[in-house]
């Protein structure tokens, strides 16, 4: 009698012991997915980041090299996510290796040197492409819509900012765009966040509101007003950039969610420790980089 007493005793007791590690995991299970990161790491990497970016600033070839290295990792993850998913037959590690060649010969040769590049390294792609395809059965046009894309949208962008990165004031532009950028993503969080309540693409990007995009507008006008006074250049020419620069990041944010919501998702890598991959860093860079290095080139000269 008290064998099955104690029996049931214990069946009874069962649901509290699971109930405890429920309640335990579920704030673990809200935070992370809330913060989304390893906190520790992402802050680690980003403040070695930041470290190097002042470095290159100072020493051109060392912004140069980290700029290269971006974009041969940038492009690598485009390659390898449309390979992996869908089978597009890219030579990804050909295509990273060319990407940051071209990074570095906008920057020694310019706007044709950039051109040159992108041509001959297309080219090259595509006869690399053509042996895949002889031994893999993979269509030679895929192929090399693939390795389009991912010349078109990083090392061209990249290459872009490495032609002014080299000119007179160079420094002091791609400064400027940092700054900017930085306050774009920083500014527009905030807003976001506090006071977000209309989203801008729900079906693309459900974070991003109107909100946030006023706030990275205010945000990246004022403090680039400041770095212009400083830099004795005219500040109201921050309202004009800041408008092209804030629509510039959002629409580069946008086309990576698109391409990872198309792709299946959720990171491009784990290649940066708390950050995903180098194309989750880059997304909204990109644009604004190229399109602030033409304006400061053609426009607004510093």
């Amino acid at each position: 009698m008290s064998a099955r007493k104690e029996a049931k005793e214990e069946r009874g007791a069962q649901p509290a012991p699971q109930q405890s590690p429920q309640t335990a995991v579920t704030p673990v299970k809200s935070r992370s997915a809330k913060a989304g990161r390893n906190l520790p790491a992402a802050i680690g990497v980003g403040v070695g980041f930041g470290v190097l970016l002042v470095l290159g600033l100072i020493y051109q070839p060392i912004f140069v090299a980290i700029a290269a290295a971006a974009a041969g990792l940038g492009a690598w993850e485009i390659g390898h996510v449309l390979n992996t998913r869908r089978g597009y037959g890219i030579p990804e590690y050909l295509l990273g290796g060319l990407s940051g060649a071209i990074v570095a010969v906008s920057y020694l040769f310019g706007f044709t040197g950039l051109g040159i590049a992108l041509a001959v390294s297309l080219l090259v792609l595509l006869l690399s492409s053509a042996l895949v395809r002889a031994d893999r059965q993979v269509s030679l046009g895929k192929s090399l819509s693939g390795s389009a894309l991912a010349l078109l949208w990083v090392p061209l962008m990249l290459g872009i900012a490495m032609v002014y990165f080299q000119t007179d004031h160079g420094e002091r532009g791609v400064l400027m765009i940092l700054l900017m950028a930085i306050c774009n993503d920083t500014f527009g969080f905030i807003a976001g966040v506090n006071w977000g309540k209309h989203p801008m693409a729900p079906k693309i990007s459900p974070k991003k509101s109107w909100e946030g995009l006023a706030g990275s507008f205010v945000g990246s006008a004022v403090v680039g007003a400041i770095a212009l006074a400083v830099m004795g250049s005219p500040w109201y020419w921050a309202i004009p950039l800041a408008a092209v620069m804030v629509v510039a990041s959002t629409a580069g944010d946008l086309v990576e969610s698109v391409f990872k919501r198309r792709m299946g998702v959720k990171d491009m890598s784990n290649i940066l420790p708390g950050h995903g991959g180098m194309m989750d860093r880059l997304d909204s860079i990109l644009f604004a980089a190229a399109a602030g290095c033409l304006i400061f080139r053609f426009i607004m000269p510093l």
